[in-house]
C-alpha cells in the first residue's frame, strides 16, 4: 500500500489580493536549471566570487568576531539605519563617485533589493503612477508590484531612457498629479539593457521631476564596473533630492546582504519606519565585516581585477555574437556593468524559444520578464558575461545561435513566400518585379494561421504551415 501523502491547499480564499498578482522571477525559476553541469548559464547577474583573495575575506571575517567588543556588536541587536561605522565608511566611498552625504542620510537594507520593497511600501498606495525604464530590473517590478502601482515603461536607446517620450508621458499624466510618486531609474550599464544615460539625459530628467513633481530613485549597483570610456557623474550628486541605492554585491558578494540608501532625513525617517516592521534591524555580523573589508583592506585593488575579467567576458560575448548570431539580431554595446540586451525580429518569442535552448544546453531571461505587463518584449533576451569563464561563453552563444537559427529558417520560408505581412516586402517586390505588395500576399488569413500553428514546434503543425506556404507561392506565381 502506497504511503504517499497528498496535501491541499486551504488557503487559496485566504490569499492577499496583491500576492495573487505577483508573477515569480524568471531568473528565480531558472536557478536550478542553470547549476545543471550540462547547462551553460547566461540568465543570472552572478558576480564572480571566485576572484576575491580568500586573505583578504578572511581577515575582515576575523575581525568582526576575534575580540568581545566586536562580538557584542556582531552578534547583537543593531540599529534599524545600520551600524554607524559603516554608515561612516559607505558615506566615504560614495565621495568617490562625487556624492557628498552624511552618515545620518544613510540607511543600511540587506541588498538593495529591500530598498526596493522599503521604498515601494513607504509611498506606492494602489493605482499610483511609477515611471520606469522599459525594460527595466525584473527585481524592481517584484518589489513594486506587491503595492499595486501603474507602472509605465519608456523606452531607451543607446543614450539611455528616451526623455521625449518621458515628457510626452508626463504630459499625459498631468503637472502636480498626487498619483505621480516617482521614477525608478538604472542610468549605469541598465539592467537588462546594458546602456548608460548620458550626462544631457540625466540634467533633463531631473529637470522634468522638478517640473512635474515626482521623485527620483537611482539604482547604482554596476557603477564601478566600468569598462570603457569617462565617469559620468551620478543624478544624486547632481540633485542632492535623488533617492540613492548603493549594493556591495558587485564588489565584494550578494552573499553578504548589504545594500544602502542615501536620501534626504525626512525620506530617510518614513523608510526607517517601514524597516522597523519588515527586520527591525539588518545582519550586524555581515555589516561589520562589509565596514572591515572596505575600510582595512585595499578593495580598489580587487575591483579592478573584477573589471579586468568582466571586460575581457563583455568582449568575448561581443565578438561570439558577431560571429555567430544571424544578421537578423541586434544587441547593445555595453560600456560597464553585466549585461547586455538583444533583440530579434518581433514575431519571435524567447519565452517560448527558452525550452529548446536549456535542451541545447544554455539559459538567458526571456525579454517580457522586464516590462510589466509581462507580454512586451517577448522577441528579446538578457544574457550575462560577468559568471562564466570566455571559453564557455563562446560555447554558450554558439549554441544559443544555433537555437535561434532553427527558428529563423522557417520564419525566412514565409517571409520569401510573402505569407508574413509586414515583412521583406522590398525584397520580394524586387524579386518578383511587382509594383503592388498585396499583389503578392495570398490568402493571409491561412498563410498567418499557419505561422501562429508554426510557433509549438511540432512537426505535423510545420508540415501543415509548408504546405499552405507552398500552396500561396503557387497561387502568387499564377
Amino acid at each position: 500500500m502506497s504511503s504517499a501523502h497528498i496535501t491541499f491547499d486551504t488557503t487559496g480564499d485566504k490569499i492577499a489580493r496583491r500576492v495573487r498578482k505577483m508573477r515569480p522571477s524568471a531568473v528565480r525559476n531558472l536557478f536550478a536549471a542553470a547549476t545543471r553541469d550540462d547547462v551553460i548559464s547566461l540568465s543570472g547577474g552572478m558576480p564572480a566570487v571566485s576572484l576575491l583573495p580568500v586573505e583578504d575575506v578572511r581577515r575582515a571575517t576575523l575581525a568582526a568576531i576575534e575580540t568581545e567588543r566586536a562580538r557584542a556588536v556582531s552578534l547583537q541587536y543593531g540599529p534599524t539605519d545600520g551600524l554607524v561605522g559603516l554608515r561612516a565608511v559607505l558615506a566615504d566611498m560614495m565621495r568617490d563617485l562625487g556624492i557628498r552625504v552624511k552618515p545620518e542620510q544613510l540607511l543600511v537594507t540587506s541588498g538593495a533589493q529591500q530598498a526596493l520593497t522599503l521604498i515601494a511600501e513607504a509611498f506606492i498606495d494602489p493605482g499610483d503612477i511609477i515611471i520606469t525604464e522599459g525594460p527595466t530590473y525584473l527585481g524592481a517590478l517584484q518589489a513594486f508590484s506587491a503595492f499595486e502601482p501603474d507602472v509605465r515603461a519608456i523606452p531607451f536607446d543607446d543614450e539611455g531612457m528616451r526623455m521625449d517620450l518621458l515628457e510626452a508621458e508626463l504630459k499625459r499624466i498631468g503637472k502636480n498629479n498626487p498619483r505621480l510618486k516617482f521614477c525608478y531609474t538604472i542610468p549605469n550599464f541598465q539592467n537588462p539593457g546594458g546602456v548608460t544615460m548620458t550626462a544631457e539625459r540625466r540634467r533633463r530628467l531631473l529637470e522634468l521631476a522638478a517640473e512635474y513633481n515626482f521623485m527620483v530613485v537611482e539604482d547604482d549597483p554596476y557603477g564601478r564596473l566600468r569598462y570603457d570610456g569617462g565617469h559620468q557623474v551620478p543624478l544624486k550628486a547632481m540633485d542632492d533630492s535623488v533617492i540613492y541605492l548603493g549594493t556591495i554585491s558587485k564588489m565584494l558578494g550578494p552573499g553578504l546582504r548589504t545594500g544602502w540608501v542615501a536620501a534626504p532625513e525626512a525620506v530617510l525617517a518614513r523608510i526607517n519606519l517601514v524597516k522597523q516592521g519588515a527586520d527591525l534591524c539588518g545582519s550586524a555580523f555581515d555589516q561589520l565585516i562589509v565596514q572591515h573589508y572596505f575600510a582595512d583592506i585595499p578593495w580598489q585593488r580587487t575591483l579592478q581585477k573584477f573589471i579586468g575579467v568582466y571586460k575581457e567576458r563583455r568582449d568575448t560575448m561581443l565578438a561570439a555574437l558577431e560571429e555567430f548570431f544571424p544578421p537578423e539580431a541586434r544587441w547593445t554595446h555595453p560600456e560597464g556593468g553585466m549585461f547586455l540586451w538583444i533583440t530579434l525580429p518581433d514575431y519571435m518569442d524567447t519565452d517560448s524559444m527558452l525550452a529548446e535552448a536549456l535542451e541545447a544546453g544554455v539559459t538567458y531571461v526571456p525579454g517580457n520578464s522586464f516590462f510589466p505587463d509581462g507580454v512586451t518584449g517577448k522577441n528579446s533576451m538578457r544574457v550575462n558575461f560577468s559568471f562564466e569563464t570566455p571559453e564557455s561563453i563562446t560555447e554558450a552563444v554558439r549554441r544559443l545561435a544555433g537555437v535561434i537559427e532553427e527558428r529563423l529558417e522557417l520564419y525566412r520560408v514565409f517571409i520569401n513566400a510573402g505569407a508574413l505581412p509586414g515583412y521583406g516586402k522590398e525584397a520580394v517586390m524586387a524579386e518578383n518585379e511587382r509594383e503592388n505588395w498585396d499583389e503578392v500576399i495570398v490568402a493571409s488569413e491561412e498563410n498567418e494561421e499557419a505561422v501562429m500553428q508554426s510557433h509549438d514546434g511540432d512537426a505535423a503543425q510545420i508540415e501543415i504551415a509548408e504546405q499552405k506556404v507552398a500552396e500561396a507561392q503557387e497561387e502568387a506565381a499564377e
